[in-house]
C-alpha cells in the first residue's frame, strides 16, 4: 500500500490569479476616480467601491469549496509563504490595528511604538521560538497540540475553552470596525448592517474553511496595501517628498517639532505604570509628537511590549496557520514574510499620522480664522469637530476622531473623494480577513477541541466538517449579538485579547518545546492561572480599583503562571515515556508531519479490523 502523500503541489499560477484580481480592483478604483470627475452621484461611487471588491473576494472564497480535512483544516499544506505571511501580516492587528494605531499615533506620537514593536517582536518570537516545532506536529489549533503533546484529553478541552474567549473578543472588535466604515460608505443604520456582514463573513469561509481563509485572505491584503500606499505616495509627491513616502517622515517630523514649539506644546514625562491611550471618539492634538513618554511611562512602554509580544507569538489564530505551509523551512521564511509587510502596513500607517498632523499645524499656524473648505469637510463627514472662537484657530479648537486618521487624509489633502473611499474599502477588507481568520479558528476550537477533544480519533470525515461548519455559523451569529447589545472600543478588545492569549498560552507553549520536565499537570496550572489572573486584573481595572491598566495584566499573570506551571511539573511525577518520544519527534525538522502521521496510523488501524457479520 502506498503511504505517500496525497498533498498537490503549490499552484504556479497563484501569482498570475491574483495578478488578475488586482488588476480588476485598480480597474473599479480608476472608473471610480473617472466617474467622479465626469460628476456621476456619490451615492453610485460609494456603493461601486463597497461591493465590488466585496463580491470579487466572496467569488474567491466560494470557489475555494472543499470537503477534504487536509484542505479545509490546513488548506492542504501547500500554501506559499509569501502568501501565508501576506495573511498573517494583516490579521495581526487586523482592521482595528490598522484605525486605531493611525489614530494613536497621530495624537500622542512616540509613544504608540511599543505596540508596534511588540507586534514585530512577537513574529521574531514565533519564528525562532515556536513555528518550526508547531509546523512539524501539523495540528490545525493550539490546544490540540498541548493535548496530544501531554497526553491529556481535560488539557485540551479546558484550552480550548479558554483561549476561545480572546479569539471571540478580536472577532467582536472587527465587526465594530468593519460596521462604522460600512456604515460610513452605504449611510445604514448598525441594526441593518449586523446581519449583511455577519453573512458575508460567514459565506467567506464556511464553505472552504481555512482554504477559503487563506485565499480570501491573500485577496483582502493586496487590497488594503494599495488602499495603504498608494493615497499617500501622492500625497508625499504633492507636498515635495519622493513617492516613497514611508522614507520622508524625517524632514516632515522636524517641520512638525517646529510648528509644535511655535504653539508652546508642553513636554510631559510621566512616571509608574502610566498607560495613557487615547479612547474611541474626538481628541485634541494637546502633546509634542516625537518627545517619548508623555502618555505612556518608560516602565510601562517596555511591560506593554512585552504583554503584547507575547500574545502576538501565541495567537491561535496565527500560529496554527503556519500549519498551512509545505515544510518547516517554509514556516520559518512565512514569518519572515509576515515581519515584511506587517512593518511595512505599521510604517505606513505611521506616515499617514504623520502627514494628517503636519497638514493640520499647518492650518493652524496660518493665522486664519475660518476653518479650512478640507477641515469643513471633514467635519460633514463626523470626522472632525471644530470650535471657532477668537480671531484664529487654535489646536484645541479642533478635535479629530481617532479611528478616522486613514479616511481623513485624503480628504485633508484635498484629493478626489473615492481615495478617502479607497481607504475606507481597505479597512473593511482587513475587518474581514481578521473576522473570518478569528471566526475560523473559534469554530475549529469549538469543533475539534471543545466538542470533540475528548477523543484523539477523528469523526469520520463528513460529521467533522459539518459540525464544524454549524459552530461556524453559530459563533458568527454570537459575536454579532454581542456587537448589537454590548458595543466596547475595539482597541480595548484587541489589546485584552493580545494580553489574555500572552498570559494563557505563551508560557506553556514555550515550556512545551524547551523544557523536557514540564507535565501536564504543570501546563494545566499554568493557562488556567495566566488567564485567570489576567481576567482579574482586567475586571478590576475597569471597576477602577486596579493599580496597573488592564493592558498590563500579562505583567502580574506571565510570571505567575510560569511559577504554577514550574511548581506544579516540579511537584508531579515526571512525563512519561511516550510524551518524551513526542517531544523528540518535533524537534527534528525532517520527516513526516506528527499529526498526519498519527492519522494515518488511525485509519490503518481501522482498516485492519476484521469485520464481523451476523449470521
Amino acid at each position: 500500500m502506498p503511504l505517500s502523500s496525497r498533498a498537490r503541489q503549490i499552484n504556479p499560477r497563484l501569482g498570475i490569479y491574483f495578478g488578475i484580481f488586482s488588476s480588476l480592483f485598480m480597474a473599479v478604483l480608476l472608473l471610480t476616480l473617472i466617474l467622479e470627475q465626469l460628476g456621476i452621484p456619490d451615492s453610485f461611487l460609494r456603493a461601486s467601491m463597497l461591493l465590488a471588491p466585496i463580491f470579487m473576494v466572496l467569488v474567491i472564497g466560494l470557489a475555494c469549496r472543499t470537503k477534504e480535512p487536509l484542505e479545509y483544516f490546513a488548506a492542504g499544506r501547500r500554501v506559499p509563504s509569501v502568501y501565508c505571511g501576506l495573511g498573517l501580516a494583516i490579521t495581526a492587528f487586523g482592521a482595528t490595528g490598522l484605525v486605531s494605531m493611525a489614530g494613536i499615533i497621530f495624537v500622542i506620537g512616540f509613544d504608540a511604538l511599543c505596540i508596534i514593536n511588540a507586534g514585530l517582536a512577537g513574529f521574531v518570537v514565533m519564528a525562532i521560538l515556536l513555528a518550526p516545532f508547531f509546523r512539524k506536529f501539523g495540528t490545525f489549533t493550539i490546544p490540540t497540540y498541548l493535548g496530544r503533546r501531554f497526553g491529556s484529553h481535560v488539557l485540551r478541552v479546558t484550552a480550548g475553552a479558554l483561549l476561545a474567549v480572546p479569539t471571540l473578543l478580536i472577532l467582536v472588535a472587527e465587526l465594530q470596525v468593519g460596521l462604522k466604515v460600512a456604515g460610513w460608505l452605504s449611510g445604514q443604520p448598525t441594526a441593518v448592517l449586523v446581519p449583511i456582514l455577519v453573512g458575508v463573513i460567514i459565506a467567506g469561509v464556511v464553505l472552504g474553511g481555512v482554504r477559503s481563509l487563506t485565499w480570501t485572505n491573500v485577496a483582502s491584503a493586496i487590497v488594503v496595501l494599495i488602499a495603504l500606499l498608494i493615497p499617500v505616495a501622492i500625497i508625499a509627491v504633492l507636498l515635495g517628498y519622493l513617492p516613497i513616502a514611508q522614507l520622508s517622515q524625517g524632514p516632515v517630523m522636524r517641520e512638525i517639532g517646529r510648528l509644535e514649539a511655535v504653539q508652546a506644546f508642553p513636554i510631559v514625562i510621566q512616571s509608574g505604570f502610566t498607560f495613557e491611550l487615547p479612547s474611541e471618539g474626538l481628541h485634541s492634538l494637546t502633546r509634542r509628537f516625537s518627545e517619548p513618554f508623555g502618555s505612556i511611562s518608560p516602565l510601562a512602554f517596555v511591560l506593554t511590549t512585552i504583554t503584547i509580544f507575547t500574545g502576538i507569538a501565541s495567537a491561535p489564530w496565527l500560529l496554527p496557520r503556519l500549519a498551512t505551509t509545505p515544510s518547516v523551512y517554509a514556516s520559518r521564511k512565512t514569518l519572515g514574510w509576515a515581519t515584511f509587510f506587517f512593518a511595512l502596513a505599521m510604517l505606513t500607517v505611521a506616515t499617514v499620522a504623520v502627514y494628517m498632523r503636519l497638514i493640520l499645524f499647518e492650518a493652524i499656524i496660518s493665522n486664519i480664522a475660518m476653518a479650512p473648505d478640507w477641515l469643513k469637510s471633514l467635519v460633514t463627514q463626523g470626522f472632525a469637530r471644530v470650535q471657532e472662537s477668537g480671531a484664529r484657530l487654535t489646536s484645541q479648537a479642533i478635535s479629530m476622531d481617532r479611528d478616522s486618521i486613514l479616511m481623513s487624509l485624503p480628504i485633508a489633502a484635498e484629493l478626489p473623494l473615492s481615495f478617502a473611499y479607497l481607504a475606507a474599502v481597505g479597512i473593511l477588507l482587513a475587518a474581514f480577513a481578521t473576522a473570518t481568520a478569528t471566526l475560523t479558528t473559534l469554530a475549529n476550537l469549538m469543533s475539534e477541541d471543545i466538542v470533540s477533544g475528548l477523543n484523539w480519533r477523528p469523526a469520520k470525515d463528513g460529521v467533522r466538517i459539518g459540525t464544524n461548519q454549524v459552530l461556524l455559523i453559530a459563533g458568527a451569529v454570537f459575536a454579532g449579538i454581542i456587537v448589537l447589545i454590548a458595543p466596547t472600543d475595539p482597541l480595548k478588545l484587541l489589546l485584552w485579547s493580545l494580553t489574555l492569549t500572552g498570559s494563557t498560552a505563551f508560557p506553556v507553549l514555550i515550556a512545551s518545546i524547551w523544557w523536557k520536565r514540564v507535565n501536564k499537570f504543570g501546563a494545566f496550572s499554568g493557562i488556567v492561572t495566566g488567564f485567570a489572573i489576567t481576567v482579574l486584573v482586567i475586571v478590576t481595572s475597569q471597576s477602577g480599583g486596579g493599580v496597573i491598566d488592564g493592558v498590563l495584566a500579562g505583567v502580574i499573570a506571565l510570571p505567575l503562571a510560569t511559577l504554577a506551571m514550574i511548581a506544579v511539573s516540579l511537584a508531579t511525577v515526571s512525563p512519561t515515556r511516550e510524551t518524551m518520544e513526542v517531544l523528540r519527534d518535533i524537534r527534528v525538522p525532517g520527516g513526516e508531519v506528527v499529526h498526519d502521521r498519527e492519522v494515518r496510523l488511525m485509519k490503518l488501524k481501522d482498516r485492519s479490523r476484521p469485520k464481523t457479520t451476523s449470521s
